[in-house]
């Protein structure tokens, strides 16, 4: 019979989900019905978009279904048909612009659409007729939009292309007209951004690139920050330190990249900068040596010392012993409750014998009473004697006390067995550490030592230099400066001692710099001394031609602001304002600020 259930029970199982299948299939095909259907209808009253994405669920369910593809293919075509009716009347209204994305739509609904595609080449090529009549009466903004959209549906358009290259170099004429215009008038900052943005639209159109170098320098050169030296005034007669102090010198320790002129001739009047007077006071050379006494240790020789390690041995047997007495300890008080728990449990079961015993006694009495009770009793009696509780059992607390006893007993049987491995173990361990001390000798070798002092000289020679450098304001040339005088001192000191062999001490000889090292070292702190008082002067000009500038960056378009804000720019080269450079380019139209530096 289960055998027989459990078949039944399958093949219901198996109906059921042939049905479920059933029911899924049927409800697919009539969905790929509805699908079509609705379809075909949209189709006629030419709701395109809804044809389209009845077509597309259908193809969903059946994928494969050919039919359905071809009314899917004519349903595009006779779309594309009607976009294309649409493009041409907007075509014949001369909205070419409103035409493309027609033509374009209608080419992506029917890419076989042949007149649609020759009304698409027609349209473009009029869009660049009309871009290169926009570009003849210079409305290059109009002619670079339409050139644009001409390449964005068709980027190989050759004529476009040539087109895009032609706006380009009309503008880049026209800013570098404006450039040479600008340049006229005198208005340098706006020229140099009108000549990079020439040479941005398009390179080598003009020679923009040039002509914007030749600006730049113009600009630095009247922006530059003129140092007017002298060479050194030599009152301590020493041309080899007085030559680096030179104008040269201090030129080549200034930034290169921002416009600072170190020039020898006189300066332009009212020019910003300062002049430079040096002068070389003395140069002083110091030698000095001074003894002193090293000293260093060497063996002397070797004595017999107590062994440590046989103490550090003894030490750690100690301690082993102590642990091994502490875990004996611990295992006779162990063994002890042990023997004590045996004997309790020994009395405790003697008492439970005897209860057990008296118990089998007095059952056996009242069985015997029971037999014979019955050989008396009258037929179906039951007599009194013959009562089971009489056999009840009777040493209910002799056996629990019992089982406890046994229970403790194994309890402190396993610690006495755990304590006697302990001990054991460390009995093992205070014989390791007895080995390992007896092995270890009595003494060891330890070297003795002995401190050699020995003479040393410190050799150190000085170069100080006294320099006194005097800053004067080119705008403030009468007034007087009081002059800065410093020392400027080169150092250098070395060591030295004989050989001891005897001890290990190796020569050492006296190894100095040159003195004419050390003199040009301190011409050479000087000079940098020097330099940067003087770009704390540069700097304190250009910040203030930089917060002039940021004044004017409401209106950055402005012709006088641009001027104030180029300037500052060339003074900041090494670290430009981003707040003045970007207002500046996107102002001018710059597609790369940094071109202003000639990048």
């Amino acid at each position: 019979m289960p055998a027989r259930s459990s078949s039944l029970l399958s093949r219901r199982l198996g109906l059921l989900a042939l049905s479920l299948l059933a029911l899924f299939l049927a409800a697919g095909c009539s969905a790929f019905a509805r699908a079509v259907k609705e379809g075909d209808q949209f189709t006629t009253e030419r709701k395109w978009s809804e044809a389209e994405s009845a077509y597309l669920r259908a193809l969903a369910a059946e994928p494969g279904d050919s039919e359905v593809k071809v009314k899917l293919r004519d349903m595009r075509k006779a779309w594309s048909g009607e976009v294309l009716g649409k493009a041409k009347a907007v075509h014949e209204q001369g909205d070419l612009a409103g035409a493309t994305p027609l033509l374009v739509r209608a080419l992506q609904l029917d890419p076989e659409n042949g007149p649609a595609r020759t009304l698409l080449t027609q349209t473009l090529d009029a869009r660049v007729e009309v871009a290169q009549t926009a570009l003849k009466e210079d409305r290059f903004q109009e002619a670079r939009a339409e050139l644009d959209a001409v390449l964005a549906v068709d980027p190989e358009h050759a004529a476009a292309s040539r087109g895009v290259v032609a706006v380009q170099t009309a503008w880049a004429r026209r800013w570098f007209t404006t450039a040479q215009r600008l340049e006229e008038e005198g208005k340098l900052g706006n020229a140099l951004l009108a000549y990079v943005r020439a040479d941005q639209e398009k390179v080598g159109a003009t020679p923009a690139r040039e002509r914007a170098e030749a600006v730049r320098r113009k600009l630095r050169d009247e922006v530059a920050f003129l140092v007017v030296a002298a060479p050194a005034d030599d009152k301590a007669e020493a041309p080899d330190v007085a030559q680096r102090l030179s104008p040269g010198r201090l030129s080549a320790l200034l930034p290169q990249d921002v416009p600072i002129r170190v020039i020898t001739t006189e300066a332009p009047k009212d020019h910003e900068g300062v002049r430079l007077g040096v002068s070389l006071e003395r140069v002083m050379p110091v030698k000095a040596v001074e003894q002193a006494q090293r000293s260093t240790r060497y063996v002397v020789t070797n004595k017999a010392v107590p062994n440590p390690r046989r103490t550090e041995l003894e030490s750690a047997l100690l301690a082993q012993e102590r642990k091994l007495e502490e875990v004996e300890r611990k295992l006779g008080l162990a063994l002890r409750d042990y023997l004590r728990k045996q004997d309790e449990l020994t009395q405790v079961r003697e008492v439970a014998n005897r209860c057990r015993a008296r118990e089998r006694q007095t059952c056996g009495t009242a069985l015997s009473e029971c037999i014979n009770a019955f050989g008396r009793a009258k037929r179906d009696e039951v007599p009194k004697e013959c009562n089971p509780s009489r056999c009840n059992p009777q040493c209910e607390a002799e056996e629990s006390t019992l089982k406890q006893k046994d229970s403790g007993v194994q309890e402190l049987e396993r610690r006495v067995e755990s304590a006697q491995e302990s001990a054991e173990a460390q009995r093992r361990e205070v014989q390791r550490g007895r080995d390992a001390f007896f092995r270890e000798p009595l003494t060891v070798e330890e070297p003795v030592y002995a401190d050699y002092p020995y003479d040393v000289e410190l050799h150190r020679l000085t170069i100080t230099a006294s320099v006194t450098e005097r800053l004067v304001d080119l705008a403030k040339d009468t007034a007087a400066a009081s002059p800065h005088t410093a020392d400027y001192a080169a150092m250098h000191e070395d060591s030295s001692n004989k050989a001891y062999d005897k001890v290990g001490v190796l020569a050492d000889p006296v190894q100095l710099r040159t003195e004419a090292e050390l003199r040009v070292e301190a011409g050479d702190r000087a000079m940098t001394a020097i330099a940067e008082r003087v770009k704390e002067r540069f700097n304190a000009y250009r910040q203030r031609q930089v917060e002039d500038a940021r004044r004017g960056m409401v209106r950055p378009a402005a012709e006088d602001v641009v001027e104030k804000a180029v300037r500052a720019l060339l003074l900041t080269a090494d670290a430009p304002p981003q707040d003045i450079l970007q207002p500046l380019a996107r102002a001018r139209g710059l597609t790369r600020p940094e071109s202003l530096y000639g990048n």
